[in-house]
């Protein structure tokens, strides 16, 4: 018991919530992909096939459809979200590997439910498959992997397809980004975070009594793993001082003002921190959405003239906002992380704790901060 109390941080405030993970869309097309092409060279599929997560986590996929036939292997694996309430829970992914010719690399198709980039602003550019740069990158491992065990070149063609997934898709944002035909295949660590707003924000609670109680006067309340990193790498943050916020910024404010600590760092992808800076304390998709029009009259403060204004207005998304901006020198990340620092500070109520924000892309990359205020700041 007392390991248990002592023990803090994301990892084991994930634990708290008492609910079961599952896998992204992307881990299971790096299972499928590396059991059919596993097939391809061997003639036989593994089954169950292992795979090796980002974070060295190693979960073996049951197949549930195999084809080996005419140059091309096909395997595909049953989504299990686990019990968060995930629309593509129980969707079948599949990947059909065929040989190309050696030094052609490592090819990616979109195939039946997986949708095509239309627009810009995604980390896609156009007319690529909507598979996102993580999952490639996974699948482009194992492929490798694959490769020196069985003797192959690793020189392929990867079509990832998903069961009635052009259907699933019109239950997402995907159509309005303009990613359209299907799914997009996703994911970051190949873990997907059981969802519950109840649990998480209890999580939440229980990390900052951790944090606490290990006398830790400094805490980052992080939206994802890679935010976590940036944290970690900015402010040398031990693990019992981060808190897995996911979408809940409000919760922690709320808690930190009845039980403040010195100082609390806010990190979080842009388009998320967009929605705080506008005063949204609950980051979830399904209940708040960037507000394009605050960004125009943000980068019209930051030195924006009216046709850039109005280009940002109209943008696809918040990271094609963001690139707008930063080609004419105007710094929308730090103005956005300025506001979202303002608005923690408005719900802190002048609770003693100072806050700073950073901001960063879906790479990983700083493009805002705000330096560490205080409610005594003026």
């Amino acid at each position: 018991m007392a390991e248990a109390q002592q023990a803090g941080g994301r990892s084991a405030q994930l634990e708290r919530t008492g609910l079961r993970h599952g896998w992204t869309t992307g881990a299971c097309a790096t299972a499928a992909t590396t059991a059919a092409y596993t097939a391809l060279l061997t003639g036989e599929f593994p089954d169950p096939v292992t795979i090796e997560l980002p974070k060295g986590q190693r979960p073996a996929f049951a197949l549930a459809a195999e084809e080996l036939a005419g140059g091309r292997a096909t395997a595909a694996v049953v989504k299990d979200a686990g019990d968060d309430p995930d629309v593509t829970h129980g969707a079948l992914v599949r990947s059909t590997v065929r040989a190309l010719p050696p030094g052609a690399g490592v090819v990616f198709r979109a195939g039946p439910g997986v949708g095509t980039v239309t627009r810009p602003g995604l980390p896609l550019e156009v007319g690529e498959p909507a598979i996102n740069p993580v999952p490639r990158q996974m699948m482009r491992d194992h492929i490798a992997s694959v490769a020196a065990r069985c003797g192959g070149t690793g020189d392929v063609e990867v079509e990832i397809s998903v069961d009635h997934g052009e259907e699933i898709a019109r239950s997402t944002w995907n159509p309005r980004l303009g990613i359209l035909g299907g799914l997009s295949i996703l994911g970051t660590t190949g873990i997907v975070v059981p969802y519950s707003c109840s649990a998480w924000i209890d999580s939440i609670r229980r990390g900052v009594d951790v944090a606490r109680a290990a006398g830790r006067r400094h805490v980052a309340g992080c939206t994802g793993s890679t935010s976590e990193k940036v944290a970690v790498a900015v402010h040398g943050l031990p693990e019992d001082a981060l808190l897995d916020m996911g979408d809940f910024a409000g919760a922690v404010l709320k808690y930190l003002r009845r039980h403040p600590v010195d100082r609390l760092t806010v990190a979080g992808g842009f388009a998320k921190l967009s929605k705080l800076a506008a005063g949204h304390l609950d980051l979830h998709s399904a209940r708040s959405q960037v507000d394009k029009g605050f960004l125009a009259e943000l980068a019209r403060r930051g030195g924006a003239d009216e046709e850039l204004s109005a280009a940002v207005a109209t943008a696809n998304t918040g990271l094609e906002a963001l690139q707008l901006c930063a080609a004419r020198g105007v710094r929308l990340g730090d103005l956005v992380a300025v506001a979202a620092r303002d608005t923690a500070l408005g719900v802190l109520r002048g609770a003693p704790v100072a806050v700073d924000v950073i901001c960063i892309d879906r790479a990983g990359r700083v493009v805002g901060r705000a330096a560490e205020r205080g409610p005594r700041d003026g």
